[in-house]
């Protein structure tokens, strides 16, 4: 079936959360407020859920240091040159004027859990009655030897949608005739587990029209990874002897890079490179870290509300998320952002709540319409959120189904963006 807009609109509304919370209201200020830390996916998603289903009876606030969010999601599509970076790039305008949301484009710098409020970088202080941290994904520091953010415009990762993004598509540009790409891989897990796997057949796509001698090496510390038989098979069809994977086995965890001198060490050997993406390990966006509400790397979350396991008064979507069996993607915090909207309407004003399910697909282009998926639908237990089936797209598929998988998946990110910004 071929998912558009209207779908995609129809059907991910159906997912909401199970029980309701016990009610907290305002304490004599009149509307029930939430704020938003983090406006991706998870965060202009339950934005606008509680501002448009309350139907201004919650005073919703969203804080976003960013006037544009540029999607991770489908931004390998803009490096290989399907898409420009004006179609990734979306604007939080008609959150505020259509929802009435209050859109703030500053950094949230501390939060008072027991006072319950969050101050901003110009000193403001917002009180809430529901917090919301949809922080996305940082990086643990001194994972990557040789390697931390001071040096990501040498060796960027570009996995942060935006300007990370633009310069790594024009170094693969500049690549000398014959030259040398890099990749180290980050290990599990991590925000969009093919999404490094669609990046180099992106990648491998743009050299083959502008620099069909290049090299590709990917450095990885995983033995496997996501729909690895689909990329291997496309890369073998598409991109014969290009890329080159060393895992765990050749040494692609045992890895160190230097900036300064465009080198890579994997296991003792040294690799001049001309242009190195560097994802490294990741966590829950640092915001959780303000709030107290990881543990280890993560935000451990009660799977039928989205509430952190610390904190009833705080919800945590996506990415920074440790809630089982949901990969860290776009699609995913979409689906859990309605769970939690629903799960805080029905605390804050008495509405219905209903049975918390999940869904997800992440969509990967490896060459022209060559368009692959791989997915599952979730449901809520004590424990996570649990994986109730799935389904992965098949090696040998014929080329129109696999045009189709594409087209579907352009379908699903406008009504995707749409479901966000309005």
């Amino acid at each position: 079936m071929k998912l558009n807009r209207r779908h995609f609109i129809g059907s991910s509304a159906a997912a909401t959360a199970a029980l309701a919370a016990p009610t907290v209201w305002g304490d004599n200020h009149g509307k029930p407020r939430v704020v938003v830390i983090g406006g991706g996916a998870g965060g202009a998603t339950v934005a606008r859920y509680l501002a448009k289903d309350s139907k201004g009876g919650i005073e919703v606030t969203l804080v976003e240091p960013s006037r544009k969010y540029y999607t991770c999601f489908f931004s390998n599509l803009y490096i290989a040159g399907f898409r420009d970076l004006a179609s990734i790039g979306h604007s939080y305008g008609t959150l505020a004027s259509d929802y009435g949301i209050n859109v703030i484009h500053e950094f949230a710098i501390g939060i008072d859990r027991d006072t319950k409020r969050v101050t901003l970088s110009s000193g403001s202080v917002l009180p809430y009655d529901r917090l919301v941290l949809a922080p996305g994904i940082d990086f643990v520091d001194g994972a990557m030897p040789g390697w931390d953010v001071t040096a990501q415009n040498a060796m960027p990762h570009a996995y942060k949608g935006g300007s990370q993004t633009e310069l790594l598509k024009r170094q693969i540009e500049a690549m000398p005739e014959g030259g040398l790409f890099c990749m180290i891989a980050p290990p599990n897990p991590f925000r969009c587990p093919p999404g490094p796997y669609e990046r180099i057949s992106m990648i491998a796509h743009k050299l083959s029209e502008v620099n069909p001698t290049a090299k590709i090496l990917i450095a990885d510390p995983k033995e496997k990874y996501s729909k690895q038989a689909l990329f291997e098979e496309g890369w073998q069809a598409h991109y014969a002897g290009m890329i080159d994977r060393l895992g765990p086995d050749f040494g692609g965890g045992n890895v160190r890079v230097n900036p300064r001198d465009m080198t890579v060490d994997i296991d003792g050997e040294v690799n001049k490179v001309d242009v190195c993406n560097v994802i490294p390990a990741q966590k829950a966006g640092r915001v959780c870290e303000m709030a107290g509400v990881t543990e280890g790397n993560w935000a451990p979350v009660v799977p039928a509300t989205m509430q952190s396991r610390v904190d009833e008064n705080i919800h945590v979507l996506g990415d920074a998320t440790n809630q089982g069996d949901m990969p860290k993607s776009g699609f995913a915090a979409n689906s859990q952002a309605k769970v939690a909207a629903m799960a805080i309407r029905g605390a804050l004003t008495g509405s219905k709540v209903f049975p918390a399910k999940f869904t997800n697909t992440c969509w990967s282009l490896i060459s022209t319409d060559n368009g692959v998926k791989v997915g599952a639908t979730y449901e809520a237990t004590e424990e996570k959120i649990a994986k109730v089936d799935g389904f992965i797209s098949q090696t040998g598929e014929d080329a129109e189904l696999r045009k189709a998988t594409f087209e579907e998946s352009v379908g699903w990110y406008s009504g995707i963006t749409t479901d966000m910004f309005g």
